[in-house]
């Protein structure tokens, strides 16, 4: 199989046989194709199994933790790619931008997370935080946070990114008073709060523009930066209790 993969590519092989390939380099010298097939049996797919937990992938006879350990690394080492593609000080201008570069951050992951990118005032990024794990109901996440990160970064404004595993990706009541609160909180101190996007599955739903947007979707031009610049030293409800986003003139 991995002579085949040398010749051909994996885009000829199943998913199971991209999965045998895979368990190869960790159970060496061992068939491995039954348990290839045992796993996509019970967790549905291949993406499903590089998405679940290695516990649960030990569960299924034939797994060790040698190879779970693999298996569960793949998507992170996808969004280690990803990001790391996209250069050291990448650019974000306008929604397009935005969802490109924040979508590998949740590529794979079963957990709920949020980001926020503190950009300059070019919309080069300076600075990426991971500034919650796990849902906000659960534990609330304190605008105190975003304001001491922004500040800590020197940031014009600001873009935040989080995830929604159940696969709905349009926001929550929790959602939209989060973005409120930072919103506000940010106005404060200066900077604004130029988007919130919320990823699920192939899908990301921009808070700015209030409706989902496909991935293969084109995005209407607009811009970021000069939506903070338009607002700054406004003091207006929706300058500061909201999210504001100006569009590009053709």
């Amino acid at each position: 199989m991995r002579e085949r993969a040398r010749q051909e590519g994996l885009d000829a092989f199943s998913e199971h046989e991209v999965l045998e390939l895979l368990l190869t380099y960790a159970i060496p010298r061992r068939n491995v194709n039954q348990l290839a097939h045992a796993l996509i049996e019970t967790f549905g797919s291949l993406s499903a199994v590089l998405e679940a937990d290695g516990r649960e992938l030990m569960r299924v006879a034939g797994m060790g933790e040698q190879a779970a350990t693999l298996l569960t690394l793949m998507p992170q080492f996808m969004r280690y790619y990803q990001m790391n593609a996209q250069g050291k000080r990448p650019v974000i201008l306008n929604l397009a931008q935005a969802r490109a570069y924040c979508a590998p951050l949740f590529l794979g992951l079963g957990e709920e997370r949020i980001y926020m990118v503190c950009l300059s005032r070019a919309g080069t990024v300076l600075h990426r935080a991971l500034l919650h794990t796990g849902t906000v109901e659960q534990v609330p996440l304190s605008p105190r946070t975003v304001v001491e990160t922004a500040l800590r970064h020197k940031a014009y404004c600001v873009l935040l990114a989080h995830n929604h595993p159940s696969g709905t990706v349009e926001p929550s009541d929790e959602d939209a008073e989060l973005t409120r609160a930072i919103s506000t909180a940010l106005y404060l101190i200066g900077v604004q709060l130029v988007d919130h996007l919320i990823f699920a599955h192939a899908q990301a739903y921009s808070m700015a523009h209030g409706r989902c947007l496909h991935a293969q979707a084109e995005a209407e031009p607009a811009s970021y930066v000069s939506s903070a610049g338009a607002q700054a030293g406004s003091l207006r409800e929706a300058a500061y209790q909201w999210i504001g986003l100006a569009h590009d003139t053709p």
